[in-house]
């Protein structure tokens, strides 16, 4: 019986969906840095929201992640800390990625304990920006509010996965 099998019409027109590829991010942490729930936690999250994630794993060398965002031109770069010396040592790898061309365009973020007080305050906050970082969150914030900045990638609800994938952490 044909009658289960459907014959498509050439002649019918159907609306091509454009594929668009998934928004990149490279995610790492600082050189003094060894604690790598944190990384694995936001790879997944930002696998969640349709990206592509390179996740580099504790204790990278500035010029590593330097390396790697030039290399695969991602859309953004996310720093995290646990060990509360990110106010120290972030705006060196801020500065050192957006002291290249090639990456000029690409978000950086920050999170997590940044200080060992604690709490970021406005100065170290400022100095951050001021270093390159677009946008910092603590760890008081709810995760919604990263969430919600990463609607800033267009369409990455509604983006097609491709055929390229997240290497994992190295």
């Amino acid at each position: 019986m044909l009658s289960a099998i459907q014959v498509r019409d050439p002649l019918r027109r159907v609306p091509e969906k454009r594929i668009v590829p998934a928004p990149v991010a490279v995610v790492a942490t600082t050189p003094s840095d060894a604690h790598t729930w944190n990384l694995v936690y936001l790879q997944l999250l930002l696998e969640e929201q349709g990206f592509v994630v390179h996740n580099l794993g504790p204790c990278v060398p500035f010029r590593e992640v330097v390396g790697e965002c030039v290399a695969t031109a991602p859309d953004l770069l996310v720093l995290s800390s646990v060990n509360g010396h990110g106010a120290i040592e972030i705006p060196a790898c801020a500065a050192a990625v957006r002291a290249r061309p090639e990456v000029a365009g690409m978000r950086i973020v920050v999170g997590g304990k940044l200080t060992t007080e604690g709490f970021l305050e406005n100065r170290k906050n400022r100095e951050m920006l001021s270093s390159g970082v677009d946008a910092v969150f603590s760890p008081e914030q709810p995760v919604g509010d990263f969430i919600d900045y990463l609607k800033q990638f267009s369409g990455v609800a509604e983006r097609l996965p491709t055929t390229r994938r997240g290497s994992g952490i190295r």
